[in-house]
């Protein structure tokens, strides 16, 4: 348009301008109003929502009254096509903004409503967050008459050389997606390694993943050496463990009163040490005829894996004062020890004497 700019030019101006602060007053309040009740919704997905529409509404609504200002105003074609991707440009910019915000917040809605990722979401939500910017950033260049093949191309081939030079470092962060998404590793597991590492996962980040020892020192082990380990978890499928404890008892015991004194004790140990499965159902299984002993196993029941030590304790204590009490003896094992020189080979215990030539000697 070559005219001048008339008074009704810029009365429909102001009012286009007036109708999209308008809108965008009135579209807060509203968003204002549907924001506290998503707030009374279990489910907060609802709420990044309606937070992300407040951003975005009200910055539409404006720039829908600015490009309808600029159509009524005698202007140029060619100021007329900067305005216009100026608006949508800074549209784009607004809503890539908030679908980011969106997108990363349900990531993490998703993932702290599952246990154990809660506290390794910011993993999942940074790739989130900085993919959708980057397809907002291409959106813009192209609006913009920017062409993105020959971006696309050199990022390719850059991308390329980057991973070779970071192919252990992405190698652990495909590495930390592939255990948390597959939850074979949580936070708070506790995980043993054929390496001989051992203990409760604290973190597992887009690097590395923390573990922590009995002892309460940490060890980091990269997510790619995780990922090719072979390994076993103590917690999962469940957490209840149960623990094998070795004993055996002479030929000459009552093998039916040893069981009994043996099934008191294991269900005096599973009610009265913390830690321990009240309901727990006492076995004892006979299984060797040994050199010296008759070997037994006794399966007792755990809480979790590091109660087994407390546990164990308790009962081996407790069995042994009431095979004393009972008169159940528990042999030392037997030896027979072959000394040269004209000794005499006699079957003995460990501590007895050997008689040799040159005296008695202690073995």
């Amino acid at each position: 348009m070559n005219r001048a700019v008339t008074l009704d030019d810029l009365m429909l101006a102001g009012i286009a301008l007036a109708a999209g602060l308008l809108g965008a007053f009135l579209s807060r309040t509203l968003l204002r109003w549907l924001a506290k009740h998503a707030k009374r919704t279990r489910w907060s997905g609802d709420d990044v929502m309606v937070d992300a529409l407040r951003t975005v509404v009200p910055w539409a609504s404006m720039a829908g009254g600015a490009a309808a200002a600029a159509a009524v105003l005698p202007l140029t074609h060619t100021v007329q096509r900067h305005v216009n991707q100026c608006l949508t440009v800074l549209l784009i910019f607004v809503v890539t903004l908030s679908a980011a915000r969106v997108v990363s917040g349900l990531v993490q809605t998703v993932t702290q409503s599952r246990s154990g990722v809660a506290g390794s979401a910011t993993i999942f939500v940074n790739i989130t967050r900085v993919l959708v910017l980057a397809i907002g950033f291409l959106v813009v260049l192209q609006t913009l008459g920017i062409s993105i093949a020959p971006m696309l191309t050199a990022l390719g081939v850059g991308g390329l050389a980057v991973a070779l030079a970071l192919q252990d470092t992405l190698a652990n962060l495909f590495a930390g997606v592939h255990i948390l998404a597959s939850k074979t590793v949580q936070p708070g597991d506790y995980i043993r390694l054929t390496s001989g590492e051992e203990g409760y996962v604290v973190d597992i980040n887009w690097r590395q993943t923390t573990v922590r020892q009995l002892s309460n020192n940490l060890v980091v082990i990269p997510n790619g050496q995780l990922a090719k380990t072979n390994m076993t978890n103590y917690t999962r499928p469940e957490q209840h463990q149960t623990v094998l404890v070795q004993a055996g008892v002479g030929y000459d015991s009552d093998l039916e009163h040893v069981e009994r004194v043996t099934i008191e004790v294991v269900a005096e140990v599973m009610t009265g040490v913390a830690g321990a499965l009240p309901d727990h159902e006492p076995a004892v299984r006979f299984h060797t005829f040994g050199d010296s002993r008759i070997g037994f196993t006794v399966i007792l029941g755990v809480g979790e894996f590091s109660d087994q030590y407390r546990i164990k304790h308790e009962f081996i204590k407790r069995l042994h004062r009431r095979f004393r009490e009972e008169g159940i003896r528990i042999p030392a094992p037997t030896r027979t020890v072959a000394l040269q020189q004209g000794s005499v080979v006699i079957p003995h215990q460990r501590g007895h004497e050997v008689v040799q030539g040159g005296g008695p000697q202690h073995v």
